[in-house]
């Protein structure tokens, strides 16, 4: 029906076309008419069985008789004619014959051209409105809502820091007699996944009042002026509620620092961004709107976002610590059903994750056990959701890999593995595999870093020693003329990591204490200094890899012989062979 509606045009369009074919088509072949000899129809005149003559002015008259049937013939252009015939009451026109289905194909053409015509206006007026109207946005407001700061597990800090907005939408008087205002905005940062939409969901929980979720891509539209439209719209939506919490997510969407740019896009932005700052600006601390912004890029805001007044309150909502952690898998182990799962250890192995991803691993281990009819959630199906989260689901049929592709798989994970073991012993490895994923990985040595708040530069460059050692362990036993490009994940790590200790974190000779980022800003560029410098430290850094894999050629072929045969290592096992 929708389709119907959106090509009703098409219709007399068509209908046009074949009115003028058809047109064409009559006029070239005219109405077959029999020809009467003037004789015959002198006496057909006498007889009174002729109706009208027309065309008296043509080479050929056109005589319909009474029954209906049509004749033509000569025309004898004598001066009386007309009156003869009028005399014996024959009507006589001096127009042309038209027969109906001649006349029917050029009202049919108008009555299309009309149509197309009235279509074509509803339809410009429709998109005129729709431009109109496309200034509203569609943010329904959640009230009360039964979420607060008990369903969001960890973030102390954060919530903390929002437990004051709380207390402001609840007791604005209080504040007031101390003569302080209530913020009017608040940024929530930091990495994906890590909650800050649940946080802003559970202030306006808390306070018990409405709730607006809508997200910065809402505003972006290349009309200039709708998004300004739509921001306008939101905060009247959310004045009519008395106290509401405004929640953007993604807000760099319109928030990124404006440009001289020129082009509509930029145009657009600007204005968005414009009607946000002056809305921000135009209500007052008495009308209890809060404005909780979310992004994961703090530092391409603008400025004129930032500055008190505007988003007063910045808040880090960082990943999760290993309390955190345990508090988040215990949320989310809450209703389902587990069996001996020490949530500790697992707290400890998913350093680094998010809570969304927390979230995640938990859900996939829940799904494995339904897939297997399992009574409870084992270690078994966490150990499997666990890889599969990392990376990806493994190959259920590996008979089509080649033996020389398992054995350069596996003396590559193994020198991971090796390395790792060597360098940072405090990471356990807890499975190697050469079984392929569906994230492309020909293999995989999964490791359990340590919970650290800083990395200093002695780990950085052990972590660039266990990326190598694969491509090492490679050259070692193959030789420089056999390498593949199974490394080709691991030079792209590396090589972030040694140009940002270079270039970034201060940790290089040719930079020193410079940031390259900050340099660049100037026009000042060290970029051949500092090439030199990251080939030459990864080299050296290489060469060192080669000579521990040689020092310990030994348990490379062990490690290596266990993985061809058995395929996937866990932590037990790994431990015993190193």
């Amino acid at each position: 029906m929708k389709d119907l509606k959106k090509n009703i045009l098409i219709l007399p369009i068509v209908t046009a076309i074949f009115s003028i074919i058809a047109s064409a088509f009559f006029n070239n072949s005219s109405i077959v008419t029999k020809n009467l000899g003037y004789n015959d129809f002198l006496n057909k005149v006498n007889k009174g069985t002729v109706e009208k003559i027309y065309s008296i002015n043509s080479p050929q008259l056109k005589i319909k008789l009474k029954d209906g049937s049509l004749y033509s013939t000569e025309n004898p252009r004598s001066e009386n004619f007309k009156e003869s015939m009028l005399s014996k009451n024959v009507e006589v026109s001096e127009s042309i014959y038209f027969s109906p289905i001649e006349v029917i194909p050029p009202i049919i053409f108008v009555i299309s051209i009309v149509t197309i015509i009235l279509l074509s206006f509803k339809r410009t007026s429709k998109v005129s409105s729709g431009n109109i109207k496309s200034a509203t946005i569609d943010a329904q407001d959640m009230q009360n809502i039964d979420f607060n700061f008990t369903k969001v597990a960890g973030n102390e800090e954060a919530k903390e820091s929002l437990n004051d907005i709380v207390d402001f939408l609840k007791n604005p008087q209080k504040y007031a007699s101390y003569g302080a205002r209530m913020p009017k905005g608040i940024i929530l940062y930091g990495s994906p996944g890590t909650g800050k939409t649940l946080l802003a969901k559970a202030v306006a929980g808390e306070a018990g009042v409405p709730f607006y979720a809508v997200s910065g891509s809402d505003f972006v539209q290349v009309y200039v002026g709708v998004g300004a439209g739509r921001i306008r719209n939101l905060f009247k939506k959310a004045k009519s509620h008395g106290k509401a919490v405004i929640f953007i997510d993604e807000i760099d969407a319109i928030g990124k620092k404006r440009s001289s740019s020129t082009n509509g896009g930029s145009e657009e932005k600007d204005q968005t961004l414009n009607a946000l700052l002056t809305e921000m600006s135009g209500f007052k601390e008495s009308d209890g709107i809060i404005v909780i912004a979310a992004t994961n890029r703090l530092d391409i805001l603008d400025p004129a976002l930032l500055r008190p007044g505007r988003f007063d309150r910045h808040i880090e909502v960082s990943l999760p610590d290993l309390n955190a952690r345990k508090k988040i898998l215990d949320l989310h182990f809450k209703n389902k059903p587990k069996s001996n799962i020490d949530i500790e250890t697992w707290a400890k192995k998913t350093a680094y994750f998010s809570g969304a991803k927390l979230e995640n691993f938990v859900n996939e281990a829940a799904i494995l056990a339904c897939k297997e009819n399992s009574h409870s959630i084992l270690d078994l199906h966490l150990d499997k959701a666990f890889s599969m989260v990392l990376a990806g689901y493994e190959k259920q049929d590996t008979s089509n890999i080649k033996k020389d592709d398992k054995i350069i798989t596996a003396y590559h994970e193994a020198g991971h593995a090796l390395i790792s073991h060597l360098v940072l012993p405090n990471e356990k490895i807890s499975k190697i595999t050469i079984i392929p994923t569906s994230k492309g990985a020909g293999g995989y040595t999964l490791t359990i870093p340590e919970d650290n708040q800083h990395q200093n530069k002695s780990y950085l460059i052990n972590r660039i020693k266990v990326l190598l050692g694969g491509r090492a362990a490679e050259e070692l036993i193959f030789g420089s003329d056999n390498i593949t490009t199974g490394a080709f994940n691991d030079l792209q790590r590396s090589t972030e990591l040694i140009s940002n200790m270079i270039t970034q974190y201060g940790m290089g000779n040719s930079l020193g204490l410079l940031n390259m980022n900050e340099l660049s800003k100037f026009g000042i560029t060290t970029q051949n200094d500092a090439f030199k410098e990251c080939k030459n430290t990864i080299d050296s850094i290489y060469k060192e890899v080669l000579t521990m894999l040689q020092e310990n050629k030994e348990v490379l072929q062990i490690l290596t012989n266990e993985l061809i045969e058995k395929e996937t290592l866990y932590e037990n096992t790994i431990e015993n062979l190193l």
